[in-house]
């Protein structure tokens, strides 16, 4: 548990079943959903690539509860370890004390051999003119890289954006200069920053294999783009 709840935070109900049931439990997701209070509307997650969850907004008074639906071995493998408000024959508690949760952290090479690739791609839809879609990349990395990398710097969980103002305050104004607004200037000016934030949060070590050659060209072609368009 993270222990950072408060009046905005939505609940996560873990239900742990039996493999022997995982069909008709995935069957039957929503049924159980609205078995546990008044459903206002309940989606299962394969849009966030997470089909065991069913997220659900109840009412009257507006509550949002995901709950996610796991066996006993996919206990094994969590983030952390969420309160135990009831359980069968101590196993979940057993399973607690054999593992531990593990917080998956930004993989630096996994990142550096993306990052010049997305540059190059901003600089693409800067040239087009497609201000909105780059202001979606933008976002797009600012949570999938700088966001977790800022976090891991201040000592926090890497959860995308999540709670950056409250951890991450000294880096805020930096941070908002990657955020453009829909004009040519303001969206290269944002592609500046996103790449000075992330050269400066990088997490270089003896294993990182810096794409220099990939780094020199998407640059070099997002400054063309921008002194070709900017006479």
């Amino acid at each position: 548990m993270t222990k950072t709840m408060d009046e905005y935070s939505d609940l996560d109900l873990i239900i742990v079943y039996d493999s022997a049931y995982q069909e008709q439990i995935m069957n039957q997701r929503l049924h159980i959903a609205e078995g546990l209070g008044k459903l206002l509307s309940g989606f299962t997650g394969e849009h966030i690539g997470e089909p065991r969850v069913v997220i659900c907004l109840y009412g009257p008074e507006p509550l949002h509860v995901d709950l996610k639906f796991v066996t006993l071995e996919e206990l094994k493998i969590r983030i952390e370890n969420p309160l135990i408000l009831w359980e069968k024959d101590q196993k979940i508690s057993n399973i607690f004390e054999e593992t531990s949760p593990s917080e998956p952290y930004p993989e630096a090479q996994w990142i550096e051999d993306r990052f010049w690739v997305w540059i190059h791609y901003g600089a693409t839809k800067l040239g087009r003119g497609e201000w909105f879609e780059l202001i979606d990349h933008l976002t797009f990395i600012r949570s999938a890289v700088l966001g977790p990398l800022v976090l891991s710097h201040h000592g926090q969980l890497p959860r995308g954006v999540r709670r950056l103002e409250q951890y991450a305050s000294s880096d805020i104004e930096e941070l908002k200069k990657t955020i453009p607004l829909h004009s040519f200037e303001s969206c290269y000016l944002a592609l500046k920053s996103t790449i000075h934030l992330y050269k400066r949060f990088r997490q270089n070590s003896d294993v990182l294999i810096l794409k220099e050659e990939a780094e020199h060209v998407s640059i070099a072609y997002l400054e063309k783009v921008y002194a070709s368009l900017n006479n």
